[in-house]
């Protein structure tokens, strides 16, 4: 709705915020930065304070409360499913129709649409492709992440005006490496490495460390998930004692305190796709370890040395990876490069709010 007397229009921001994922924070934050200030923001987030430390004039709207987001839907004039991979089933079916109901229910009071810096997918039930076949045409416009999710968009709605660029999170400001420190692992759970192949990984890092002669930091990128990852793996005897000896978990509350941590590093290890996009604004020595092809794509366009994770070679090939890529800094040409191809996202959003 448009306030009344003041011209103001709304907006209605859905995505993944207050769930204490440093990931989607940065996203919001990108997202936020291209907003004109003209414009009243709802915000769907489950933590009002840490979403209030990220949007200190918008509204929050309780993401886990599907009747507040829809009524929601119906107080602004536009719907903006802003980043990340929200048309999914990896989650659950129950989080994929959540953001298709809310696609539905804005189309239907004539709300424009837009998916910005999106992936599509993964969708892995018969039913979960069907359901979105029949939804994305009902977008007004999309920006999506990568090349896969673009073409599936253009099969399933060819006339839904979309295009392509790099995540926006590649949007950040870059960051200066101040030279080594320190070995900084952003690492997740996974059901892709069984006890034997976390062994295979804790073993190359506790060399990595002894012949670096470096402190390892564990940075819980998702505070929930990762943050008691470490002692998990000591509790089932997978940390060597060494490598213990050297270790500490890093919980950051902001962006910033990751940039304050990577800047440090020698060698930066990550699992999660933000996690490498930040650290590689920051110009930070990397080897990414792949969980999904989204993480393999970001890193072969960021230069970045990587490994699949269901597909690990031996502990010492690991380490001579590891060890070629540590005290490398990244090319600021490169990143300068993907920056500018991530800008995309912002002419989408600039010309969707002219609408």
């Amino acid at each position: 709705m448009t306030v009344a007397g003041t011209g103001t229009r709304t907006l209605l921001l859905c995505g993944y915020y207050g769930e204490n994922n440093l990931g989607d924070d940065a996203l919001l934050l990108v997202l936020l930065q291209q907003i004109p200030a003209s414009f009243s923001l709802l915000i769907t987030a489950n933590d009002q304070q840490a979403l209030r430390a990220l949007a200190p004039m918008a509204d929050c709207v309780a993401r886990r409360s599907l009747g507040s987001v829809l009524a929601a839907v119906g107080q602004a004039d536009a719907l903006i499913l802003g980043g990340g991979s929200l048309l999914q089933d990896s989650t659950s079916l129950r989080s994929l129709i959540y953001y298709l109901l809310l696609i539905v229910t804005a189309r239907i009071q004539s709300r424009p649409i837009l998916l910005w810096g999106q992936g599509l997918g993964p969708l892995n039930r018969p039913t979960s492709r069907w359901l979105v076949r029949k939804v994305l045409p009902l977008c007004t416009a999309a920006s999506w992440r990568d090349r896969i999710s673009l073409e599936r968009s253009r099969r399933w709605a060819p006339r839904l005006p979309a295009q392509m660029a790099p995540d926006p999170v590649w949007q950040m400001p870059p960051q200066s490496w101040s030279g080594g420190v320190s070995i900084v692992v952003c690492w997740r759970p996974t059901s892709l490495l069984d006890d034997s192949g976390w062994s295979v990984l804790l073993s190359a890092l506790d060399d990595l460390a002894e012949q670096l002669q470096a402190p390892v930091r564990w940075l819980a990128f998702h505070q929930h998930q990762d943050a008691v990852l470490f002692d998990a793996l000591k509790e089932r005897g997978l940390i060597p004692a060494s490598l213990a000896a050297r270790s500490s978990t890093i919980v950051p509350r902001s962006v910033e305190t990751v940039f304050a941590t990577v800047r440090k590093a020698r060698l930066v290890v990550p699992m999660r796709l933000h996690a490498l996009i930040l650290a590689r604004l920051t110009g930070c020595p990397m080897a990414a370890l792949s969980y999904d092809p989204k993480v393999e794509a970001a890193a072969e366009m960021a230069d970045v040395p990587w490994l699949k994770l269901d597909k690990l070679p031996t502990a010492a090939s690991i380490l001579s990876q590891w060890l070629a890529a540590a005290d490398s800094p990244a090319d600021p040409q490169t990143i300068e490069q993907i920056r500018t191809q991530a800008s995309a996202h912002g002419r989408m959003l600039e010309h969707f709010l002219q609408r």
